[in-house]
Parts: C-alpha cells; sequence; structure tokens
C-alpha cells in the first residue's frame, strides 16, 4: 500500500510529493524499537519521552517516513510528514492499512466509570453463546479468538486495536467487544472507530487527575455516541437509572435501549431475588418477560446484565441464547472474587477503587446478611486526591471495622494518601486501624474476621502487582489472603 493510500483522509499540514505518497509502505509503528524497514513511523509527544528524539533511529531502521503533529528536531535526515493531530493521523492510517475492519465487525464498545469489564465479559458470554467468534478487549486481559493475551490499556492505541480486529477476521471472528475509556476517547485512541454498539453503564466521581472536572469527564464519555471522524453507532444502550446516562443525546438514527429500574426505561428487571449463589429477575422488554439467572452477585450485577442483555438484543439474539450467556458468565477475575480457604467467614477481593465503587461492593456484601462488614482499602498515588477523603466516608459509613492501608502509592508518599482518606474515614465512629504496609494490613483484616463476618480487600482486584515510588513489585490481594488463610490454620 502506498503511503498516500495509507495517510487518505489524515489532514496534513503540507500536502505530500508525488515521490513521497507513491513509496511503498509495510507497516505501521509508534514505537521505534519494533519498526523494520518500509515502516511509516508515528512519533508522539508524551508525558515522560518525545517520540521525536527516536525519529532518526526509525529512519536508520529503513523507515519510509516519519509522521508527527510537532515539526522535525534539529538536524533530522530523512522525510517528516506534518499532521494536525498525531494520534487522529495514527487512527485514520491504521484504519486504512487494514482495509475497515470496522465496516465488517460486530463493535461494541462500553463506557462507563463502574461495570464496564464485568459488562464486557457478559456480552462476550452472550456472544459466544450464540456460536460467534469473538474478541475481549478490556482491563483485565485481552481475548482473541479464544486466546488470552496480557492487557497494556484498558483501551489500547487505536493501531493496536486495528491490528486485534484484522486478526480476528483472519481467525474468521465477527464480533469484538471492548472497554472505552474516557483517557482513550479524550486521546482519541478509538477516534474514526465505527461502532455497531456503544453501551453507557454509570458516571460517578473518577479520573479527575486527567479531566479536572465533571463535566469534561462526561463530555469525553459522550464521544462514544457522539464521536469524531466516524459515523455514530446504530445502537445505543444507556443506563436510564443514572442522571449523566439520560443526558446523554444520540442521532436521530440511532436506535436507543434504556435500561434500569425506573418505569421509564424500556428495559427492567422485576422479582429480583439476590443471595450468594447469584441473582434472579424478569426482564421486561417490549411486552415479553423473561427469566433470568446469573451466578454474579449483587444489584449491581442486574444492570451489567441489563446492558449485556440490550446489547445482545442490538444484534438480533433471542432470548434462550442470551439466557445461556448469562449464565455461562460464572466469576469475573477481580470482581467480588471469592477467596476460600475453608474459613468461617466470608473474603472478597473486589477492584473499587473509586467511592461509588466502594459503595457498591459494601451494599453487596451488606446484602448476603453477614454478622458484620471489615473493609480493608487504600488509594491511589498520583490520581485525583479529591476521591480520597470520600473513599474514607464510604467505607466508614458502610462498615462495621475498617482497615486503611497502601494501594499504589506510585511517587507519592503512602502516608500523605492515607492522611487524605482519614479526613473522610473519621467523620464517623467506625472503629478503624491504619497499616501502610498492605500483605500486615491484610493480615490484620483476616485476624479480626470471626465467623459469619465478611472481609472485603478492595481497590486492587485482579492486579498482579503493587507500584512504588521507585519499582514495581509483584503483589496479589488474592495469593496474599490465600496465604494468609493458610497461615492462619485454615484449608487444611
Amino acid at each position: 500500500m502506498t503511503l498516500a493510500d495509507i495517510l487518505n483522509g489524515v489532514r496534513l499540514r503540507t500536502p505530500l510529493s508525488l515521490e513521497t505518497g507513491s513509496r511503498e509502505v509495510s507497516g505501521l509503528e509508534y514505537d521505534s524499537r519494533k519498526v523494520q524497514a518500509g515502516f511509516l513511523f508515528f512519533a508522539f509527544p508524551g508525558a515522560r519521552t518525545d517520540g521525536r528524539q527516536f525519529a532518526q533511529e526509525a529512519i536508520a531502521k529503513g523507515a519510509a517516513a516519519v509522521v508527527s503533529e510537532l515539526p522535525a528536531p534539529a538536524g533530522f535526515q530523512g522525510t517528516w510528514i506534518e499532521a494536525e493531530h498525531g494520534r487522529q493521523a495514527l487512527a485514520t492510517a491504521s484504519r486504512n492499512f487494514y482495509d475497515h475492519p470496522d465496516q465488517r465487525l460486530g463493535l461494541t464498545g462500553v463506557t462507563g466509570t463502574n461495570g464496564k469489564t464485568t459488562t464486557t465479559f457478559l456480552i462476550d458470554s452472550i456472544l459466544r453463546a450464540a456460536g460467534k467468534t469473538t474478541a475481549l478487549v478490556g482491563t483485565i486481559e485481552y481475548r482473541l479468538a479464544g486466546q488470552v493475551r496480557p492487557a497494556v490499556n484498558t483501551t489500547p492505541e487505536s493501531l493496536d486495536l486495528y491490528r486485534i480486529f484484522h486478526e480476528l477476521e483472519q481467525a474468521g471472528g465477527t464480533h469484538a467487544t471492548m472497554e472505552v475509556s474516557s483517557h482513550a476517547l479524550a486521546l482519541d485512541r478509538v477516534y474514526g472507530i465505527t461502532f455497531h454498539t456503544a453501551v453507557f453503564t454509570n458516571l460517578t466521581r473518577d479520573h479527575l487527575d486527567f479531566h479536572h472536572t465533571m463535566e469534561d469527564y462526561f463530555a469525553a464519555k459522550t464521544l462514544l455516541f457522539q464521536p469524531r471522524g466516524a459515523t455514530p453507532p446504530r445502537w445505543a444502550i444507556i443506563n436510564f437509572d443514572d442522571p449523566y446516562g439520560q443526558q446523554i443525546r444520540t442521532a436521530p438514527q440511532v436506535q436507543t435501549i434504556r435500561y434500569g429500574f425506573d418505569p421509564g426505561a424500556e428495559l427492567r428487571p422485576s422479582g429480583l431475588e439476590m443471595d450468594f449463589s447469584g441473582l434472579r429477575f424478569t426482564v421486561d422488554y417490549r411486552n415479553q418477560q423473561f427469566r433470568l439467572e446469573s451466578p454474579l452477585v449483587g444489584k449491581i450485577n442486574a444492570y451489567n446484565i441489563l446492558a449485556a442483555c440490550g446489547t445482545a438484543l442490538s444484534y438480533g439474539f433471542d432470548w434462550e441464547t442470551i439466557a445461556r450467556g448469562i449464565a455461562a458468565c460464572r466469576s469475573i477475575p477481580g470482581r467480588f472474587e471469592t477467596v476460600d480457604e475453608r474459613q468461617p467467614f466470608m473474603v472478597v477481593v473486589d477492584y473499587a477503587h473509586t467511592d461509588d465503587a466502594l459503595k457498591n461492593v459494601i451494599a453487596v456484601a451488606r446484602a448476603l446478611k453477614p454478622a458484620r462488614i471489615i473493609t480493608l482499602f487504600g488509594c491511589g498515588g498520583d490520581r485525583d486526591r479529591s476521591k480520597r477523603p470520600l473513599m474514607g466516608m464510604a467505607a466508614a459509613q458502610g462498615s462495621d471495622f475498617v482497615v486503611l492501608t497502601s494501594d499504589n502509592p506510585r511517587s507519592e508518599d503512602p502516608i500523605a494518601i492515607m492522611n487524605d482518606a482519614l479526613v473522610g474515614l473519621r467523620r464517623f465512629d467506625t472503629p478503624h486501624i491504619i497499616e501502610p504496609d498492605r500483605e500486615s494490613a491484610i493480615r490484620a483484616a483476616l485476624r479480626e474476621a470471626k465467623p459469619k463476618d465478611l472481609v472485603i480487600l478492595a481497590g486492587k482486584g485482579h492486579e498482579t502487582y503493587q507500584v512504588l515510588k521507585d519499582r514495581v513489585i509483584h503483589f496479589d490481594d488474592r495469593e496474599t489472603a490465600r496465604a494468609i488463610l493458610r497461615e492462619l490454620g485454615y484449608g487444611k
């Protein structure tokens, strides 16, 4: 494919010459270490490094040209192409290079503060129950035609997405489901992608270190429904119980299903039954009723199931297929995941790392009617400080005992982070202890537990690492809890 064909639709500051446009390009790359002869290299300015400093190295490896939204660095020798927007250029070029796979695949994008991961797992389970070969892209992992790969970002760069779409097509796949983060929307990682179905779960306070205001955060989320550089999705599945969901506007041609418990929702549950074995309810949609059962627990998962049902309906699946897919999705790593070593109390690990998510997971636990709820949590460093006291309040208000510890402190002092959370925690009289070492904190929480209690280890969920100031260490709440429970004499 020629360079002109690949950059078709990209807004350039200077038109390509005939000689440059006619060059053959064999691949695209934004990581100079992976550049091969004939590749087109995209140089992004970043928070820590400027991709332009690697441009000469890419040329030395045989790159056909370099594309950037910034001028060439002094002394650069090679072909430099200036685009008006670097990541939009990469997205458009990737779409061209892989021949527009979004026009052939059934793409579902799920956005929102909480519930994205569970909802995508449920949707993928329904698709596979319908006999489809699928891809799943999200926080925990990437799945491609049955293969599991580690996740780099919740939503990877556009080039990586198109590579996944291409591989899916090569494997005979037809549908891809992905979490679409607000960062990805704001940074144009999904620029130009045409989604079949867009899903909105909810919006609560998070990522304000990046977006600064809730208005900007919401504006980023709405880009999935009112996209830049692409036609709107054919379907929109929106949580009608969420105040922000009620504010989402879609184009006239978009078919919309609003879900929730509100009587105004088109897709809503009735007769909800919840216990530790899961959820059971009747779903009502357009004068039809169908009974669903799921091994997932808690009212919050009723919302996730409704979102998945709406998505399945957008693809025309029948209720029997939907029910099979819902029932087959038995657990989500790090989402109210149990740790069982035959101890006389429950231990669950959950990714809850916002005040709203913490409230939700505690509410799920409370519905199981334990004797007491013991909640361990921490707050991430180099992130929105304003949510820390709110998380402290959420833990103290909903729990019977709280253990405040460290999460991923990153470059910040763990004690300073914990002091921010203490401001909210101490607004209540809930008994609590403070232990900055997370392993010691988990040990303290498990030692505190008595028969019929429920211990929540919140914040890290599926993560298998802890990010410290000077290094990243292996740390898995599930492994640590299991080892400590055995140390305490259980599991034998």
